[in-house]
This record gives C-alpha cells, sequence and structure tokens, in this order.
C-alpha cells in the first residue's frame, strides 16, 4: 500500500470516530441535564444505535455493495448526516428527538461497514495493515472527548454541532477515496447477508455459550455508555469525558497486550477475565464517590480495556477460528448484528427504565443503578464458567 494511501485511510478513520466520539459517551449527560429527558428517553435514544446496526447489513449488502461504489456511499451519507445533525440541534424537545437521532444513526451505522470495506480494499495483507490504519478512530475518539471535557461542552448542544461539521467534512471527503466499486456478485442472499449461513456452528455447545454470553454482556456495555458519563458527573467527578477518554488509551494498551495473554492464557481464561473486568467495573462506579473515593471511579475507567478487549477482541478471534474459511464472514457478521443490535438494543432500553426506577424527586440512585449491571454480568460469567470448555485447549493439555 502506498504511504499516501494509508494517509488517506487513517484520515477517514479519524473523521469518522471524531464524528461519533463527539456525542455518542456524552449524550445522556445532554438528554439528563439540558433537555430534562427521562431515564426511558435516554434509554430510547441509545436504541437508535441498536436499531441502526440491525438495519445496516441489509443496506449495505442489498443495496451499496451492489450498485455503488463505497466511497461514494458514504459521502452522501455523511453529507445527509450533517444535514439530519443541524435540525437536531435546533430540536428542545426530549420526544421529538428521538426521530432525529433515529435518522441520524441510520445514516452513520453503514459507515462502520463501509469504511472496512474501503480500506480493506486497498490492503494486501490486512491483518498487518489494518490495525495501525484502524487506530486512528481510537486516537479521535480520545482526542474530540478531550477537547469537549476541557471546554466543558458535555451537556451542550455544541456535541452534536461538532459532529454536523465533522460529518460535512467527512462527507466530501470521501468522494476523493480510494475507488471502490460494488462487488460483482449482485446474487447474495438475505441470510448470507445477515450471516445465517453460521448458524450451523450453534451444533457446538460452547460456541452457542459464547454466542448467547456474548449478547447478554453487551446488555450491560449498553450500561456504560449510556450511564456512565452522567453517574460520573453527579458523583462530583470532574472533566469528566477527559478522564473517561483513559478508557481509550486503555483500549490501545490491552489490544496489544492480546497476543501475549492468548498464549498464557488460552481463549477460555481470557474471556473469563474479560467478563470478572466487567463485574468489577460497575461495583466501582457503584461504590466509587468523586470526592473521597476518584481512585475507585478510576478502577471503572480504565478497565474498559479489559473489558472491551478481552471479551469483545477475542470473542471475535474465536468466531474466526471456530467458524472455518467458509463461513467466517458470516459468523462475524452474526456476531456484530446479535451483539451491537440485539444486545446493546435490549441494554440501552433497559438502562433508561432501570434508571427511572431508582430515581426520586429527580435525584438518583446511583448506587443501585450500577448493581443491576453488575449483576447481570455476574450470572453470565457463572453461566459461562459452568458451560464452556476450549475443546482445543483442553486437547492440547
Amino acid at each position: 500500500m502506498k504511504n499516501s494511501t494509508r494517509i488517506q485511510l487513517m484520515v477517514m478513520m479519524f473523521l469518522m470516530f471524531f464524528s461519533w466520539g463527539s456525542w455518542y459517551g456524552q449524550m445522556s449527560k445532554y438528554l439528563l441535564t439540558t433537555l430534562h429527558a427521562t431515564g426511558d428517553q435516554v434509554g430510547n435514544a441509545y436504541t437508535t444505535f441498536s436499531i441502526a446496526c440491525i438495519t445496516a447489513p441489509f443496506f449495505v449488502g442489498l443495496i451499496a455493495d451492489r450498485f455503488f461504489s463505497a466511497q461514494k456511499v458514504m459521502g452522501v451519507l455523511n453529507i445527509l448526516g450533517g444535514i439530519i445533525l443541524f435540525f437536531l440541534s435546533q430540536n428542545k424537545d426530549p420526544e421529538t428527538f428521538f426521530w432525529y437521532i433515529l435518522a441520524y444513526t441510520l445514516c452513520f451505522a453503514p459507515n462502520l461497514a463501509l469504511s472496512n470495506s474501503i480500506a480493506m480494499n486497498q490492503m494486501n495483507n490486512p491483518e498487518k495493515e489494518f490495525p495501525s490504519i484502524r487506530v486512528t478512530g481510537t486516537v479521535a475518539w480520545i482526542v474530540v472527548t478531550n477537547i469537549i471535557g476541557f471546554l466543558a461542552l458535555g451537556d451542550q448542544v455544541a456535541i452534536f454541532q461538532i459532529s454536523m461539521i465533522s460529518s460535512f467534512i467527512l462527507g466530501i471527503y470521501a468522494f476523493f477515496l480510494p475507488d471502490t466499486p460494488p462487488k460483482a456478485d449482485k446474487n447474495s442472499s438475505i441470510a448470507q447477508i445477515i450471516g445465517l449461513d453460521a448458524l450451523k456452528l450453534f451444533k457446538d455447545r460452547s460456541f452457542l455459550i459464547f454466542f448467547v454470553s456474548s449478547i447478554l454482556i453487551c446488555i450491560p456495555l449498553s450500561f456504560y455508555y449510556a450511564m456512565a458519563n452522567p453517574s460520573l458527573t453527579d458523583s462530583h467527578m470532574q472533566n469528566v469525558e477527559n478522564k473517561m477518554s483513559f478508557g481509550q488509551a486503555s483500549e490501545v494498551i490491552f489490544m496489544l497486550l492480546i497476543p501475549l495473554a492468548f498464549t498464557r492464557l488460552g481463549v477460555k481464561k481470557m474471556l473469563i477475565v474479560g467478563l470478572v473486568a466487567w463485574v468489577i467495573r460497575f461495583l466501582c462506579f457503584g461504590y466509587g464517590d468523586g470526592i473521597s473515593s476518584e481512585w475507585i471511579l478510576f478502577i471503572g475507567i480504565i478497565l474498559h480495556g479489559v473489558c472491551y478487549d478481552f471479551f469483545f477482541v477475542t470473542g471475535q478471534i474465536y468466531t474466526d477460528q471456530k467458524a472455518g474459511e467458509k463461513v467466517k464472514n458470516a459468523a462475524q457478521g452474526l456476531i456484530t448484528l446479535a451483539t451491537y443490535g440485539v444486545g446493546m438494543g435490549i441494554g440501552s432500553k433497559l438502562s433508561g427504565i432501570v434508571l427511572d426506577h431508582y430515581t426520586v424527586n429527580g435525584i438518583h440512585d446511583w448506587q443501585a443503578v450500577w448493581m443491576v449491571p453488575a449483576a447481570i454480568a455476574g450470572l453470565v460469567l457463572v453461566l459461562f464458567i459452568l458451560f464452556f470448555s476450549d475443546k482445543k485447549e483442553a486437547a492440547s493439555a
């Protein structure tokens, strides 16, 4: 790959995650503080991303991949998304907000697949070349959340205005990306597009347990994305957005440790470590305080890298190994649809219901709120320990 192409792709990833990171973690604070939304309205707003993740494979697989160049589709979607964000930023009603953010996420979600397609189409060896390009997205998330934190914009409409501007920039920039023409095969079935060809993997009990666990652990994951910012703010932590960016930094560090951990621990132990970290982090959020015990909250933030990398990234590698060459793409598609679509959708809705349940006279009982995802993560951990086994690992032992 040419260095100029590599830089183009890195800028693409940076702009895409800059747009996403500017509002995603802060949206709940904006809704609760500025629009005075209920917990249920906050949960509904976060379910829009899951709805978009469910519909995106159909859009990309049935339309974009068949008839249009990927970079042109990305350009149009981001310009349209910027227009929607302009109208969203004028809105003051939390009920109407749902429809605006739904329209925007429907435009944004296909970017995740389109950007990968554009990047990998230029690569001879994606396993070696892709990580250095993808990591710029994590860097962008860190940069934009720190900008928002330093400027104290977390509860302001500016978080969507920043995303609007970067969406327009990415939309225009996309038309100058390397050409990624539509795929020649237009005969893929809906079952192939959403990964149903991988259902035969469920004959393996351990893979089925992993699949169910992946969906269930996305429920507490949604609690983190939706509720961490306002919870930490209410605990009197200062510069919340800046401090939460340490979670993305830890994600980069633990990503680099995965090869070593695979050698030392194996699949099952890595997945268990990830699940244990989920339980610990929610207990930290429940019992930490921004005044007397901020270090406990910091543990919860920094554990994000262990939670995400040791379960989700390790899970993607495990899925790739289990599926084999013929259905590995279908298997990854099915996992993505089930986790980001179904699991996080349930979690987003549940998080809003739980917040309302533990809110009295506008005061949120965050300790009680965080015990719910901690309990769910604990149940998933027990389920996983009892029923999952890595046959390869057992055979080698």
